[in-house]
């Protein structure tokens, strides 16, 4: 993992339950979208809760922030760190979020935390056929 940049700041805004905007100390916006996870979209089932997870953990919190790269809309791909908690794992703990597996290489505690959310039925996973958030946008919307 390589870390381009590591950063206090703000957080502003709350996209969906792996994105939020945070406010450097020098007044620039950062989008960041939270590495190796993937949460529900927000018309997806459980989009709204995961959003809200991860407000409830991040909104109006100083965060620590480590950007690791850059994805392909321009937002920084990072590890957050909210009220001394990795975002990450809590959005997998509470069972807000996939783990994104082709992005979890450096994450190595990522799968047993979904295994563990999964196992226990905890959040999207209470649900008969949880759909990850990378095949419900390829499905057809009407």
């Amino acid at each position: 993992m390589t870390i381009t940049a590591a950063l206090l700041a703000t957080v502003i805004a709350i996209s969906d339950g792996d994105t939020l905007t945070a406010l450097t100390s020098n007044h620039q916006q950062l989008k960041v979208r939270i590495a190796a996870i993937d949460a529900p979209e927000r018309r997806q089932p459980y989009g709204a809760r995961s959003r809200q997870a991860l407000a409830t953990l991040c909104f109006r919190q100083q965060a620590e922030i480590l950007v690791l790269s850059r994805d392909r809309y321009g937002r920084s791909v990072g590890v957050v760190r909210c009220q001394g908690k990795d975002a990450g794992s809590s959005q997998l703990e509470a069972g807000m979020a996939w783990v994104y597996p082709q992005y979890a290489r450096d994450f190595p505690g990522y799968p047993a935390l979904q295994a563990e959310a999964q196992a226990s039925r905890r959040g999207l996973w209470s649900a008969p056929d949880p759909v990850a958030p990378w095949e419900w946008r390829r499905a057809p919307r009407d």
